[in-house]
């Protein structure tokens, strides 16, 4: 696809057949691929010519994959966070909340569609573009998607790129109430028969966790019993 012509994709599995298909696929959608077959081999690649996104398995031999996305995160220091897709042989929650705690973008889980995760690196993609609007609510809340800033009266709120991208899309739709399966949809490109809605859960709650520690422990994103989550400026919230 044209959009992404100009886009480096690693993919990094120790199975040859994974990487082909993968690497097969992503050809076809316009993307320049490159391969690795260990954890050690990935890092050296992202560190001497930085791809624009990573698809990275789990069970690497050597250097594990969740070793390499935490030396990924570590070296970032103010750079712009590395988009990682993560995959994993095992469907168990505690690899999915492991990555996402380290900071990966999105998990599936092994076998997959070459075609799925084709469209879920494009979703990444688009997401990890700076947008070109910055907003302020009236709570001391700002969110600043051209640098991907935020601070919540004057404190600075280190997020990851995808709780980054819920606030923003909290921030742009203030008091509107989402169900778990629409976040998922509008966040992160996919839908619960593909991931789990505890991704959700999840990420709001660290989300809750980083700002209430600079917010004075305030419901910016609120709980809507039953239905879902909403963000509510402090003017509405009186």
């Amino acid at each position: 696809m044209s959009d992404f012509a100009s886009f480096r994709v690693l993919v990094v599995d120790d199975d040859q057949r994974v990487r082909t298909v993968v690497s097969w696929q992503l050809e076809a959608d316009g993307f320049a691929v490159t391969e690795a077959a260990d954890g050690a081999a990935a890092l050296a690649q992202i560190e001497h010519d930085r791809p624009d996104l990573v698809v990275l398995d789990l069970s690497l031999p050597g250097v594990g994959g969740l070793d390499v996305l935490r030396r990924v995160r570590e070296a970032e220091g103010t750079a712009p966070p590395l988009p990682v897709i993560v995959l994993s042989g095992r469907s168990g929650e505690t690899d999915r909340i492991i990555g996402l705690d380290l900071g990966a973008d999105d998990y599936l889980v092994k076998p997959f569609s070459p075609g799925e995760l084709a469209a879920r690196v494009r979703s990444v993609l688009r997401r990890a573009r700076p947008g070109p609007v910055s907003a302020r609510p009236a709570d001391g809340l700002w969110v600043d998607e051209t640098s991907r800033d935020v601070s919540l009266d004057g404190c600075p709120v280190d997020l990851t790129a995808k709780e980054f991208d819920l606030l923003a899309f909290f921030v742009r739709h203030p008091r509107q109430v989402f169900t778990r399966a629409q976040l998922l949809q509008h966040v992160w490109g996919s839908a619960k028969g593909w991931q789990g809605e505890a991704t959700v859960t999840e990420h709001v709650h660290r989300l809750r966790q980083k700002l209430g520690s600079c917010g004075g422990g305030r419901p910016i994103v609120q709980t809507v019993r039953g239905v879902g989550y909403r963000m509510e400026p402090a003017d509405a919230r009186g």
